[in-house]
């Protein structure tokens, strides 16, 4: 592939719902454009984008995939993304380094939650956009009616520049309303048409596209729609000059249309990306530089600045960094700095990536994608630069995780790689994050969702060849006493020789405010000071597993009262034996309790989602604390809730809301938990025990 100056570049993220025809669209612009001999399609596991067994298995998108071709003499880098809510970090790295979005809508499906996200993300990118709407050779297509529903979702800025010649399986071509000119599909797919005269039964019809377009452009020019209103011809090249002003500020959002996986309306949607939407060098970027703040421009000849916004963990190729260049060019076999981390990297053969397929070159000039193979520090949302002139980039923000799940290997060989395997998973996708609980020793892996978690796991296996378990992770309970007793206990092992001795008489006693006291009364030295450490440390031994279920003890204060010892016998492990045995006939005779712990949740949803949300908290034991207004008709739900009754939360809320919720959650604190379930987890983890 030639290289491009940045102006003949142009960076598009296709965005919508899952489902919408993204993946499709992306085959298609590559068919017409000749770097495919043959179409692809999603539900025969061909296709250039979706190459990942995960996707092919699936037939949904799970990761970015960049396809570069060409266009009128222009690179187009199309980034297409899934478009499932597991998924959106994959989003969130495409569109911070796109120029452009284009929104894929489904006519005959209309408005749904994706592509009510994908609008949000990339207004608050502040990134110009087109809808394509797809799928109009589809039983129930309606562009009118999905037009209505946009227009009413999104607002009037929406600009049909193109509406479809028939409907469902009769739609045979568009109409082009800035050429005035008629496009007349091929019966074949290979993406042809026939331009003509607008058919006379359709003059008519446009008349209403036409005054929606001029609409949205009089907020950027109203000179045009007053000239347009007094009958006056507006010039071709008048009305589409201004409409590209407008479209790369932001006012008015055209809206086109045809069929990707029938391969009509392609090579129109390909025209307008080149002469509406911006190129790599219309798009600044700023940069921080030993503390100040850098503007950049797509220029070959200044600093270097490449932002990393994707990496791929390949078994064969090792870990594979896709990047932006900003400024500057990044060239193969050359040294550069890690900007982000101060590490220096040296570059091995760098390539373009198209699909699973890597385009060797020796440079990536401004404005362009990229990707290099085994870069040892560089991890998604670095910024490459050169060694002596340090750029940092903004990274990217990443949602946090709201679903959480228990690894556990299968085997010991499965143990031993266990963790180098998920240390990768993560590397290659900031949305799921490892840890450790401290309290039950589990791997847990958190994602945005359950089918995000086990996707990442079966790629795991697929990948590293590490098989594992899948479970809920063990909630953290803890125990406590509700009464207070005194506990005592005498070790004595005196058998001849070197013996052993200690006896200890404890108090125990609900503590309101902290985790453990320990402390000591003893009178007269029947238990010298020296053993008093023994004495705790046993008792913290004894905390580590209650009686009741086995799970730690808090919120409890130990008084060393009384007890005895040998003068020859006795020493620090007799002691600790003692306290620890004394403190666990206590603990039983003080009413034991069990805790579990408290979440404060914080749920958002649409106003018309409010009651039906709230019942299903009301079936988790929540206790609503408020409930506030939120931005674009939606409310905020305050409740604390037990951490056990939303383990799979994220599923639930999806479900209830068709997938337009969100909520975040942090601890709270811990509550007794009622008899019934409480039988219910010592039952539990007798049989777990055993």
């Amino acid at each position: 592939m030639k290289h491009y100056p940045a102006d003949r570049i142009r960076n598009i993220v296709l965005l919508g719902h899952g489902g919408a025809g993204k993946t499709s669209l992306t085959e298609a612009l590559l068919f017409d454009t000749k770097v495919i001999s043959r179409l692809g399609k999603v539900e025969d596991g061909n296709t250039v984008s979706d190459h990942d067994p995960d996707e092919i298995k699936r037939k949904i998108s799970v990761s970015v995939a960049v396809a570069p071709l060409e266009w009128r003499d222009t690179k187009i880098n199309i980034i297409d993304t899934p478009g499932y809510a597991d998924f959106v970090g994959e989003a969130l790295s495409a569109l911070r380094v796109a120029d452009a979005a284009i929104i894929v809508m489904d006519a005959s499906a209309g408005v749904e939650v994706g592509m009510e996200t994908a609008w949000r993300l990339i207004e608050a990118r502040g990134i110009p956009k087109f809808i394509f709407m797809n799928k109009l050779h589809r039983e129930h297509a309606d562009f009118d009616r999905a037009l209505a529903a946009a227009r009413e979702a999104f607002g009037k800025g929406l600009a049909p520049i193109q509406f479809p010649v028939g409907k469902e399986k009769g739609f045979k071509g568009i109409v082009d309303l800035l050429s005035e000119e008629a496009h007349t599909f091929h019966d074949n797919a290979d993406g042809g048409f026939e331009i003509g005269p607008i058919p006379d039964d359709l003059l008519e019809a446009q008349e209403p596209y036409h005054k929606q377009i001029l609409e949205a452009i009089a907020e950027h020019n109203e000179e045009l729609l007053l000239r347009y209103l007094d009958g006056e011809t507006i010039a071709v090249d008048d009305f589409r000059h201004e409409l590209t002003n407008c479209v790369k500020d932001g006012t008015v959002v055209p809206v086109l249309c045809g069929s990707a996986s029938g391969n009509r309306g392609m090579q129109p949607l390909l025209d307008a990306i080149v002469d509406l939407l911006p190129s790599a060098a219309e798009t600044e970027a700023r940069a921080m530089h030993n503390g100040a703040e850098e503007v950049l421009r797509a220029d070959d000849t200044g600093h270097l600045a490449a932002l990393a916004f994707k990496t791929i963990a390949d078994p064969h190729v090792g870990r594979v960094s896709v990047f932006r260049v900003y400024s500057g060019q990044l060239k193969s076999n050359s040294q550069v700095l890690n900007a982000t981390n101060g590490e220096h990297e040296r570059l091995g053969q760098l390539f373009y990536v198209r699909g699973k397929d890597h385009l060797a070159t020796d440079f990536i000039g401004a404005g362009d994608i990229g990707a290099v193979a085994k870069l040892a520090s560089v991890t998604t949302g670095d910024t490459l630069s050169e060694n002596g002139y340090p750029l940092v980039l903004d990274g990217i923000t990443f949602p946090s995780p709201s679903y959480s799940a228990a690894v556990h290997p299968k085997t010991k060989v499965d143990l031993d790689k266990m963790g180098p395997a998920l240390h990768r998973l993560v590397e290659e996708d900031p949305t799921l994050q490892l840890s450790r609980d401290p309290a039950t020793g589990e791997a847990i892996l958190s994602g945005l969702g359950e089918p995000h978690v086990q996707i990442a796991l079966e790629r795991m296996s697929r990948r590293f060849a590490v098989n594992v378990d899948l479970g809920l992770p063990r909630v953290a309970y803890r125990e406590t006493i509700s009464g207070k007793t005194s506990s005592s206990y005498k070790h004595k092992k005196q058998t001849g020789g070197s013996g052993q001795y200690g006896h200890v008489v404890l108090e125990l006693e609900p503590l309101s405010d902290g985790d453990f006291v320990f402390t000591e009364s003893v009178v007269g030295g029947s238990v010298p000071k020296n053993f008093f450490p023994a004495v705790e440390k046993g008792v913290r031994e004894g905390m580590d597993h209650g009686p009741l279920a086995g799970y730690p003890v808090v919120n409890i204060k130990v008084t060393l009262t009384d007890g005895s010892y040998h003068a020859v016998d006795s020493n620090e492990m007799s002691f600790k034996i003692a306290a620890k045995e004394a403190f666990k006939q206590g603990i039983l005779q003080a009413k034991p309790t069990l805790l579990e712990p408290v979440l404060m949740l914080r749920v958002t949803v649409p106003d018309n989602f409010t009651g039906d949300v709230m019942g299903d908290l009301n079936t988790k034991r929540a206790h609503v604390a408020g409930m506030t207004p939120a931005a674009g008709g939606a409310t905020t739900i305050e409740a604390t809730v037990p951490a056990a009754e939303i383990q799979k939360y994220a599923t639930d809320l999806r479900s209830i809301t068709q997938g337009r919720g969100s909520f975040s959650s942090e601890f709270s604190h811990y509550q007794p938990v009622p008899a019934q379930l409480a039988e219910q987890i010592r039952a539990a983890a007798k049989t777990e025990s055993a």
